[in-house]
């Protein structure tokens, strides 16, 4: 088709096939859209180039997101590995850590920070990171755990657990803020979930794990609303917590459920 083509197509056709179907504009093709007498046909020149600048500004964000990666991938290492938790603030289940290898040159468009997408877009992202990855593992830390060695180290301990799950072990590994015990050269990143595109591939995978988990511990401690908070302190779990106490998911250790219990708060730190 040549772009001359276009002002005898009716505009129903034209939208269809170049934005419902994503078809790609013969040479000139939208320059004679934003010239054609007729409004449909300027208005889908309009939304051809806001669908173009949105995935520009998308591909620039996917640079900057394997800024970290890409000099380590161009030094010849293949296994560089991202690791990030979630479950660190919740009165209840455990702390579910995730590690990733990515395919060097790796870019996963929508991928970032976990808590800033919806449960819908973490789904629809989860095949895409893991069709992306040499290696994925899941480490995590029980509430023993945490109420024994307190939250901060729990979540240092399931992290290492995530790592120590890859196959192969990573030759590079980039950490969420941390300095994990493990015999590899790391790099800590502050807000690393937001800035690199394999621990918030890891965040993505994690927080979708631990939501599935609690949601299965739902059915076997029912009446806590599992399925719905997570284990996060919301004024419904905070009032289940009244009602029915604390059960064997709980984390004693955390102000809530040790007020609670009448046990002396040890601890009340909140993070993601």
């Amino acid at each position: 088709m040549r772009a001359s083509e276009l002002r005898d197509l009716p505009v129903y056709d034209i939208a269809r096939l170049f934005l419902d179907e994503a078809r790609e504009l013969p040479q000139g093709g939208l320059s004679a859209l934003r010239e054609d007498s007729r409004a449909g046909a300027r208005a889908v020149a309009e939304r051809i180039e806001k669908r173009n600048r949105a995935a520009q500004a998308e591909g620039r964000r996917l640079t900057r997101l394997s800024a970290f990666e890409t000099p380590l991938w161009e030094q010849g290492l293949q296994f560089v590995g991202g690791v990030d938790e979630v479950g660190m603030a919740p009165l209840a289940g455990p702390v579910i850590a995730c590690a990733v290898i990515l395919k060097p040159g790796s870019r996963i468009k929508g991928v970032n920070d976990s808590k800033q997408l919806s449960h819908e877009e973490r789904e629809a992202l989860e095949p895409e990171i893991r069709a992306h990855c040499i290696s994925l593992g899941i480490g995590r830390a029980e509430v023993h755990e945490i109420d024994t060695i307190n939250i901060y180290q729990a979540g240092l301990l399931a992290l290492c657990r995530a790592v120590q799950a890859l196959n192969p072990q990573p030759q590079h590994l980039l950490v969420d803020a941390r300095k994990l015990n493990l015999p590899m050269p790391q790099q800590p990143i502050i807000k690393g979930d937001a800035k690199i595109i394999t621990i918030g591939a890891a965040s993505i995978v994690a927080k979708l794990h631990r939501d599935r988990l609690m949601s299965q511990l739902d059915g076997e401690f029912p009446g806590y609303g599992f399925a719905a908070h997570k284990g996060y302190p919301t004024p419904e779990h905070l009032g289940a917590l009244e009602k029915l106490g604390a059960c064997p998911l709980h984390r004693r250790s955390f102000a809530p459920v040790a007020k609670k219990l009448g046990l002396i708060p040890v601890q009340q730190v909140l993070f993601k």
